[in-house]
This record gives C-alpha cells, structure tokens and sequence, in this order.
C-alpha cells in the first residue's frame, strides 16, 4: 500500500455552480422528495448535474447509501436505470414509494373511502376498532415513551385501516404518510431531532395530519407522474431496484455499473438510527435500540482495531483519539467504507464512476479528514482522481455543531461548539 500525500482540500476554491444557492425548500422537495423528513439528505439538483454529467440514458447508476432513495428518483426522471441500496428499512420503504408510479385516481379514490372509514371509527364504535388495532401494533415500551395514551390510541386505528388495504403501492404510500405525521404526533421535541422528550407538547389532531399529508403527497405524486418519462413510467421494474441490504454486500453482478452517486453515513451513523425510531417502532423494524444501531455503518459496537484501512492517514486520525470509545468508532467506521468502497470498485465497469458527497469533522480536538481518507483508500484500491469540488454545506436535516469534549452532536446555543459540516466535498473517482 503506497502512502498518499495529503491534500489540503480545505484550501481548494468554493465551487459556487455546485452550492445551488438560487433554490428553495419548494425547489428540492419536488415531486416526490419532500415526502418524508429524512437526516442529512442531500438535494436533488445535486444528485442530478452529477447524474447528467457522468453517465448516459439507460446506464446504470447506484446508490449505495440511498437513503430517502434522492439518486433513484433523479435517475430515473434522466432516464437512467437506478439500483438503491440501505440497510434501513425505513429508507426501503421511502425509496420503493418516491419512485413507484401509481395512477391518482387510485390514490385519491382510496384516501376518500380511508377518511369515511376513519371518521366511523374514531366518532362511532371506537372501542370495538381500538382493541382491534391494539392487537397490531408492536407491543414496545418506546412506543409507550414517546406517545401519549389518547395519541397512541388515535394512532393506532388510523394504523390498523392503512394495513388493510390490499393493494401493496397504495398501503405503501399511506405508510410513508402515517410515518410523517409520527414526531407532531409524539412527545419528541418537535424542532430537535435529537431524542428529546416534550412533556408539554402540542396536542395534535392524528387524522387531521394524516388527511393532510396524504393530499399533499398525491399532489406531489401527480407531479412525478407528469414528469417521469412515459417509457421509465410504463417499465418502471426495469429501470429501478431497491434494495434492503448492506453496502458492503451489494446484491449487484460484477462491472454492470456505470456510475455510483451517493453521501455516505457519517461518522456517528448510529445517531441516524435514532431519527428513524418513530416509524420503525410503529413498524415493528426495531425491537432493541440498541441491536438497531448496530446494523449501521460505524457502529461502536463493533470493534474493527484488527481490519487494515488501506490508509495511512486513516491510522494517524485513529491514533491521535487515544483508547476511547471515539477510537472504536472511527476506526470502525474506516473500516466499513472501506468494505462499501471495495464493493463498489466490483460493481463498477472499467472506467466507471463513483461521485462521493462528504465532509470533514472535528471529535475531541481531532481532526476527522474524511474526505482525504477516502480518497487515498480509493487510490490504494484502484481507483484514481477525476475531480474534487469543493462546495459551501448544504441545508442537510443534521445538528451543524458538536460538544468539543463528547464530541456529540448539540444545540446551537450550546457551550463548547464546534461546527460539524462547514463545507463538503464531491470527491469523483474512476475505476482503473
């Protein structure tokens, strides 16, 4: 393994034609990206322009860490074929519905007859419905932490009718749309999205969310019909996969991919898992919290001391983070990229593409070069530099600061900060 030397990315110029400055919330959650509120999502323009740029109609193109599924739907409104992969079920789920098209009026027909049926069994025969829905729902204590009873109960009606429905895009959809109105519904502190109790909360009315959200999202969908082209829209199974699975086992034949596009989990990629608690309880994906972060990328409970990092600016970032707990993670965290990365450089054709958006950090006075890792892990594996954009942060859905002694993500107002992202890279690497 040769030793790179370390770029100064942070003295590269900001690259203002990738900051997308000129759009606004209603610019990037067009048709089907503002769903769900997701962490840490990057914009659709972004994921397009790489798209456009790097690969052809009807080349393949993946996302690894799709996440809320961004480079699936971009891929296919271009015409691509887009193979989305997470581990998070949540992120399935969301991705399978944002690029599913579904004729509206199936959509609206069923909302209609789901509020005649949900206005009978909320005002009408309410005990008998709520001791049927009790008995689907998961039985979990976090459930019973984080909703109040009455909220719970509502909930939990408006639940058991979504299941009902036989047709799996539509229970789907309404799914995603119950998973929206979840953390208004709950005691999460509402403007955190750190697990913040609320005990004097608003008191939202669940049907009248759900209701809303589901009209707002079939508005949305009828835009995505319109825009989606008619040949991606008519064959719609070939030209998208999504998977639930790990990055570092792509369920992908060799060199069939032309271009990879994604962000990849931060360091602290259990704190994800905490933002999709709601749902995933509802859902009956978590059962133990902490089993549910070990799934993710980076997880602390895993220990990688033994795994070689192909990088040796890597293991210079490790050794400054003494015998802590942020060691582990962060050496558990190179360790899994580098897995994803050499899944990647499999998947890929010669001479294909990955565009990687990451950012650079701070732990413990540390600093975590992210990108530069990465960079010289991908050199070490095969691949060489095409390009380096450095571009201003986004407005991604994660807390911009960090408590300089835990090195956890804090609010803003908080003492001993230090900004998380001030600005991020997209590394492009071809595949030799």
């Amino acid at each position: 393994m040769g030793k790179i030397e370390t770029l100064d990315l942070l003295s590269l110029p900001i690259d203002n034609s990738w900051s997308f400055s000129d759009k606004t919330i209603k610019d990037t959650y067009y048709i089907t990206h503002g769903y769900y509120t997701y962490p840490a999502k990057f914009i659709p323009q972004l994921a397009s322009r790489l798209i456009k740029e790097n690969s052809n109609e009807n080349e393949v193109v993946v996302d690894p860490f799709m996440g809320s599924g961004t480079t699936i739907v971009e891929a296919i409104v271009n015409k691509r074929i887009g193979i989305g992969i997470d581990i998070n079920n949540i992120a399935y789920l969301l991705a399978r519905v944002k690029t599913t098209p579904i004729n509206a009026s199936l959509l609206l027909n069923e909302l209609k007859q789901i509020e005649l049926d949900l206005q009978h069994r909320l005002n009408g025969n309410y005990e008998f419905y709520l001791k049927q829905a009790i008995k689907i729902i998961p039985q979990n204590e976090r459930i019973e932490y984080w909703f109040l009873p009455q909220q719970k109960e509502k909930l939990s009606i408006i639940f058991a009718r979504i299941l009902q429905i036989k047709n799996e895009d539509l229970k789907n959809f309404y799914l995603i749309a119950f998973a929206q109105i979840l953390k208004s519904c709950s005691i999460w502190l509402q403007k955190s999205i750190k697990p913040t109790r609320d005990l004097n909360k608003k008191i939202y009315d669940p049907l009248e969310l759900f209701l809303k959200q589901s009209q707002k999202m079939i508005n949305k969908h009828i835009d995505f019909n319109r825009i989606l082209p008619k040949e991606v829209r008519d064959s719609i199974d070939k030209y998208r996969e999504i998977y639930c699975a790990d990055s570092r086992k792509l369920p992908i034949d060799d060199e069939t991919v032309s271009l990879i596009v994604t962000s990849p989990p931060y360091v602290t990629s259990y704190e994800y898992a905490d933002l999709h608690q709601l749902p995933s309880l509802w859902f009956g994906y978590l059962d133990e919290l902490s089993e549910f972060r070990k799934k993710f990328i980076g997880s602390a409970y895993k220990n990688r001391s033994e795994a070689d990092l192909r990088s040796h600016l890597a293991s210079e970032i490790i050794s400054k983070l003494g015998n802590s707990k942020k060691r582990i993670e962060v050496n558990s965290y190179y360790a899994d990229m580098l897995e994803s990365f050499l899944e990647m450089k499999r998947v890929l054709k010669r001479g294909g593409k990955a565009c990687i958006v990451i950012g650079n950090t701070e732990i413990k006075g540390v600093k975590l070069l992210n990108a530069e890792v990465f960079i010289e892990q991908f050199i070490n594996i095969g691949f060489r530099v095409k390009n380096i954009i450095h571009r201003e942060i986004p407005s991604k859905m994660l807390p911009s600061t960090r408590d300089t002694v835990t090195g956890r993500f804090t609010k803003s107002n908080d003492k001993n900060l230090k900004l998380v992202y001030p600005s991020e890279y997209i590394l492009i690497l071809e595949k030799l």
